[in-house]
């Protein structure tokens, strides 16, 4: 993006919890960025929030901080539900937006949002931070490398007993209309958008989602088949009922094998033969802080970001395609007619 900018000045919409560490000091720290600003509904909340990062103004009003002069670019940290609505303010104020991931509730929100920057001619960025950890980054170097050899399956899976967590109130990544689905949508998004940035888009999707042991109604066990790239079978699942907690994604190839969380930073595991290499990178501090630097960079006309709407709509689109059969379709705003789910539990 070109501009004559040497600063960009953000202002956040929803200073929450992924702000606070994950996020919110990255803007502070990241070269020729600016924190100026904070948008929260409670506005004694975004007040102590600016207080404690030492942000000049807070606002309870998001289409005051849009608005602020001195916001040049808007980062958009709500809950999904928020997201199409906010970006499309910011589309419309003409100033570039980064949002949470994911990216919304649905496919056709991702549309949405993609037509609006794009006629506004303006950059939409997601936060899909491991497109630039260190640790993805050096899978990454691996297999291009050719380290594994000629990649032939992927393995992928995830289980913990978030079925056994207090739901009252219900927590709004458990509320479709909030989150628009269950847990998959929230942590599945990463997994299937690092798969994208490593291998390649994922395509020839087979899919289904249960719930089988959650009171609430959305989904709590998913399973997929896919490929990956040119035609790299995959496998994945995620089991949010189960007792013990698992995060681990398989790279099998000709010569080799990798094994890593995706979520957690222990060893990334490279075994060639009978030799075995455990890789240990930790993740920085403000875990999203090289996206974001990526992005400055971007708009500063510096460099490039890896993660932007249409990348962060493929991940959408093969999550609504797993989740179709759940939800009855998720075209239109499925959230709206429960009742109808053929995947709602009813027993």
């Amino acid at each position: 993006m070109k501009t004559e900018k040497s600063v960009i000045r953000w202002g956040i919409l929803g200073c929450g919890n992924v702000a606070e560490v994950k996020s919110g000091p990255a803007f502070q720290k990241t070269p020729h960025s600016q924190l100026v600003a904070v948008m929260r509904r409670q506005g004694d909340l975004a007040q102590q929030f600016a207080q404690r990062h030492g942000v000049p103004r807070w606002y309870d009003n998001a289409e005051a901080l849009i608005h602020d002069p001195e916001v040049d670019a808007v980062y958009i940290a709500t809950p999904v539900d928020n997201h199409a609505n906010l970006a499309l303010q910011v589309a419309k104020a003409n100033k570039p937006a980064y949002v949470e991931k994911p990216m919304a509730r649905h496919f056709p929100e991702c549309q949405a949002m993609l037509e609006a920057f794009t006629h506004a001619r303006l950059p939409l960025f997601v936060a899909y931070y491991r497109r630039k950890l260190p640790r993805f980054l050096t899978v990454a170097a691996l297999l291009e490398q050719g380290a594994l050899g000629t990649i032939t399956a992927i393995r992928y899976h995830y289980g913990s007993a978030s079925h056994r967590k207090p739901l009252s109130p219900l927590p709004w990544r458990l509320d479709a209309a909030r989150a628009g689905a269950g847990l998959f949508l929230d942590l599945g998004c990463h997994v299937l958008d690092i798969l994208d940035f490593l291998l390649g888009p994922v395509h020839h999707i087979q899919g289904s989602a249960y719930n089988v042991a959650s009171t609430y109604d959305v989904e709590d066990v998913v399973l997929m088949t896919f490929q990956v790239g040119k035609a790299i079978p995959g496998v994945a699942s995620w089991n949010f009922a189960q007792q013990q907690h698992e995060d681990c994604l398989d790279i099998e190839g000709t010569d080799g094998h990798l094994r890593l969380s995706v979520f957690g930073d222990s060893p990334i595991r490279l075994t060639r033969g009978k030799e075995h290499r455990d890789l240990r990178i930790a993740n920085p501090p403000h875990i999203q802080q090289p996206l974001i630097e990526s992005i400055v960079d971007d708009l500063l006309g510096r460099g490039t970001c890896p993660s932007t709407g249409t990348t962060a709509a493929r991940t959408s689109l093969v999550m609504d395609t797993v989740l179709d059969g759940y939800y009855g379709g998720r075209q239109d705003r499925f959230w709206e007619r429960p009742e109808s789910w053929p995947g709602r539990r009813t027993w």
